[in-house]
């Protein structure tokens, strides 16, 4: 048995046949003028968590870069905002992770993010310059290092990827100084609406003392639906 689930296409479309986990606060969104469509989609709550972190790192970064406002200014706002997304995402999430079992995945990102909160606004009102000079290095490194936890925890290559998509961005900034806010801001707030919008893989589903009986079979059918829905597509 492998660790990853090689089954599993790294990314796809969503799947439709969700577990009680993913149907917890389903959000549907259809918009349309007339006959015609605009967008239509779902959005469970981790997708909504992503789609929450996708608007406030491009929110952080792109102010930075073309905002003119005041470091001590933005460093109050975003600390704000993050630390309400940071409680946001607890409430989202909660009941999925202790559902599949990876209640610590969400422990180790509000660790990572208080942490950076807590190093970005030393830099800019204690004037630690390292920091100062390097804080899209330090969101990106804390990020890759949140999204390799994930992919660990939930035995999943996508995550993996996309942790090292920011690891290895770190060196490439100094090819973009001017743009470097900018460029993070991108790279974060893409790879987060890439996994909103996206099918992810991760580990086989897991039995869990948490759901009743009947909600673990309402799993098994909703597993072997997508099981020969994928089978169908080959």
């Amino acid at each position: 048995m492998t660790f990853f689930n090689a089954s599993e296409p790294l990314i796809r479309s969503k799947q439709e046949h969700l577990d009680v986990q993913d149907l917890a606060g389903l959000l549907r969104l259809r918009w349309q003028v007339g006959n015609i469509t605009l967008f239509s989609g779902f959005y469970t709550r981790i997708d909504q968590t992503f789609l929450l972190w996708a608007l406030v790192t491009a929110g952080i970064f792109f102010t930075a870069q073309f905002v003119p406002l005041s470091w001590s200014f933005q460093a109050i706002l975003w600390s704000t905002v993050t630390l309400v997304g940071t409680a946001i995402m607890a409430v989202l999430t909660l009941f999925w992770v202790k559902v599949e079992r990876v209640s610590w995945i969400l422990y180790s990102w509000a660790i990572l993010m208080i942490s950076g909160l807590i190093l970005t606004d030393c830099s800019i009102f204690a004037g630690w310059g390292f920091w100062l000079l390097h804080l899209c290095d330090l969101w990106l490194g804390l990020s890759a290092i949140g999204y390799f936890c994930t992919g660990l925890g939930l035995r999943s290559r996508t995550f993996i990827l996309i942790g090292l998509t920011h690891l290895f961005s770190i060196p490439l900034l100094t090819f973009v100084a001017p743009w470097q806010y900018l460029t993070t801001g991108i790279i974060m707030a893409g790879c987060l609406l890439l996994l909103s919008e996206l099918q992810w893989d991760m580990r086989s589903p897991i039995d869990n003392t948490l759901l009743c009986e009947e909600q673990k079979e309402f799993n098994r059918i909703q597993q072997q639906r997508r099981q020969l829905g994928a089978n169908a597509a080959k």
